[in-house]
């Protein structure tokens, strides 16, 4: 019995931990990022250091035998080239909307993407309209929203500019890559290993696109004699490490814990998330947006619950398949709040 109790408690503590590990991970990400754009002005190079890191990071982790992960194939790699490069523009619009607006902004439009979601899925793939309480947590998402914009006093066309650009994309991926990805059979770590070395090979058409390797080549020019700068340097290798380990934590605690608990950490995440960024510099909303913001997050949370409670009044099948929709849309979660490095979504 002794015994028996002694195992329930380790396991208690281990899970404990997983859990904790990954809510800190999952609210620091976004602020973490938006300080290391902050001090590093280069989205394209910053992007391309965080999928090195976790693509490494990954291959490292399977030759040590602490995780496994499918093997790289030429003829898989063809076939999940797609969905690389809506991630890679998902992530890349995502930094640059970090870039030029505060986290407030990120975490605002990143809220509307269920609403798109629920409106494409009903348009394309004829699925079943949302339950009355689905369709009302998604307008009080869409009030949140409209009340943020009126109010943001830090508005500018460039910053909504890539907030729509982002806000096209991640609905895109989360459509779209879901029904395509997953038919290649690859395990977690394998999505994670592609989809970052994938993105990592296709950063430098992006830095000529945009024009970036040409700042990039100036800058260490006219700073010949000061390269190295301390707080940059551990800004972006803060970023790459925390992203490594959102994908540790998000898969071991969605291991230990039930779909709905972990969807219940989601949404406290992002409430730790706002007031992290609201503590820690002034490089938030006013008192009015943060008041917008959270009601967008609050009908952020009803919309979790009418999903996940969609059990109570539908079939057992239907509701898993409801349960493993919100399950992705977690995951995505975390692929945006590191701003970056694994593809943890589950689409």
């Amino acid at each position: 019995m002794a015994s028996i109790r002694l195992d329930a408690a380790k396991q208690h503590y281990a899970t404990s931990s997983l859990v904790i590990g990954y809510a800190l991970c999952s609210s620091l990400l976004a602020v973490i990022n938006k300080f290391a754009i902050t001090k590093f002005n280069y989205p394209g190079l910053l992007t391309a250091l965080q999928y090195l890191t976790s693509a490494l990071g990954v291959w490292v982790l399977g030759k040590l035998g602490f995780l496994h992960h499918d093997p790289f194939t030429l003829d898989t790699a063809k076939k999940f080239l797609p969905a690389a490069v809506v991630f890679y523009l998902a992530i890349f619009t995502n930094t640059n909307l970090l870039r030029h607006a505060n986290v407030d902004t990120f975490i605002v439009f990143r809220s509307l993407t269920p609403l798109l979601v629920a409106i494409a899925d009903t348009a394309f793939r004829k699925q079943p309209c949302p339950s009355k309480l689905t369709f009302v947590s998604l307008l009080i998402i869409l009030g949140g929203a409209v009340g943020y914009v009126a109010t943001d006093s830090g508005f500018t066309l460039t910053a909504y500019s890539w907030a729509f650009a982002y806000l096209v994309t991640i609905t895109t991926e989360m459509v779209y890559i879901k029904h395509m990805v997953t038919n290649l059979g690859l395990n977690t770590w394998g999505f994670v290993f592609y989809n970052n070395l994938l993105s990592l090979m296709m950063a430098p058409v992006f830095w000529i696109i945009t024009g970036e390797y040409s700042d990039a080549f100036t800058a260490v020019g006219s700073n010949s004699e000061n390269l190295f700068d301390p707080v940059a340097f551990s800004a972006v290798s803060l970023s790459c490490v925390f992203g490594l380990l959102i994908s540790f934590f998000g898969f071991a605690a969605r291991k230990a814990i039930s779909a709905t608990a972990f969807t219940v950490t989601g949404v406290v995440n992002k409430f730790l998330t706002v007031a992290i960024n609201v503590l820690i510099w002034d490089k938030h909303a006013g008192p009015i947006g943060l008041l917008c913001l959270l009601l967008t997050l609050a009908g952020g949370v009803l919309y979790q619950q009418s999903v996940t409670g969609a059990g109570n009044v539908s079939s057992q099948s239907t509701a898993s398949k409801q349960i493993d929709s919100k399950t992705d849309d977690d995951y995505a979660d975390d692929n945006e709040e590191k701003g970056l490095s694994g593809k943890i979504s589950g689409v």
